[in-house]
């Protein structure tokens, strides 16, 4: 009985083995392997803004309360400006006492410190200039950085452009090298898109070019540049 239990698990082994050994086993047709980039650049139509108000205070109520008078104005400001309300949003927040370095010892501060940032995305690029020198005006004091980019909603299809570019790009690589041996290209036989964690995913990347263009007599202050987005992928065709 032992002996016809031991059998019959080495028989299922063997039949589990066979499509293991089948794809050990199988050859490979002859491939040319080639890597495509795809370009696209485009103009940016909103610029992601850091912003924020400090205020100092003889008490903690009397910053916070002087940081928020600033920063309820300049959410006002913006919202009046045609900025969307989901597009203000409060990013840091910080109260605290601070005291002089020089002083050991000291338990009561020099004064006490309120901040608050916001970033705030703007899509009106032509009146930027005009809306900072605003929010200058309604109590903003302090600008963190600014990020030209391009909307969610137009991203997608420049990727996929790029991501068009990319693979005739590796198309022509493969054509020429496979015609420059007298061979011809044959079929696609795997493809994937690479450069992102988690899987063939396509890889973006997005760089900002300031423009020389700058105009110091009265002219725009700031360049939005090109915003550049490119695909990679990885191709293997037949060969013929």
């Amino acid at each position: 009985m032992k002996k016809m239990s031991l059998m019959l698990l080495l028989c299922l082994f063997f039949v589990a083995a066979l499509p293991v050994q089948a794809q050990q086993g199988q050859v490979l047709p002859p491939l040319v392997s080639v890597n495509g980039t795809g370009e696209v650049r485009v103009q940016p139509n909103e610029v992601v803004v850091n912003l924020g108000v400090e205020t100092r205070g003889k008490s903690l109520d009397e910053a916070r309360k002087e940081t928020d008078k600033k920063a309820a104005a300049i959410i006002s400001y913006l919202k009046k400006q045609g900025v969307d309300a989901k597009h203000i949003q409060t990013s840091y927040v910080t109260l605290r006492p601070v005291y002089s370095s020089g002083e050991y010892g000291r338990t009561s501060p020099d004064f006490y410190l309120a901040q608050k940032s916001m970033t705030v995305i703007i899509k009106k690029l032509n009146k930027f200039d005009e809306l900072l020198s605003g929010l200058y005006e309604v109590g903003a004091n302090h600008v963190d950085g600014v990020q030209f980019q391009v909307s969610n909603s137009e991203i997608e299809k420049y990727k996929a452009e790029a991501r068009k570019k990319a693979v005739a790009n590796a198309k022509e690589k493969a054509t020429q090298l496979t015609s420059e041996l007298g061979a011809k290209l044959g079929r696609v036989y795997a493809i994937s898109e690479s450069g992102s964690n988690g899987g063939p995913r396509p890889m973006y990347k997005m760089a900002v070019m300031e423009s020389a263009g700058y105009d110091s007599a009265g002219g725009p202050t700031i360049a939005g540049g090109e915003v550049v987005i490119t695909s990679n992928v990885d191709v293997s065709f037949v060969i013929e």
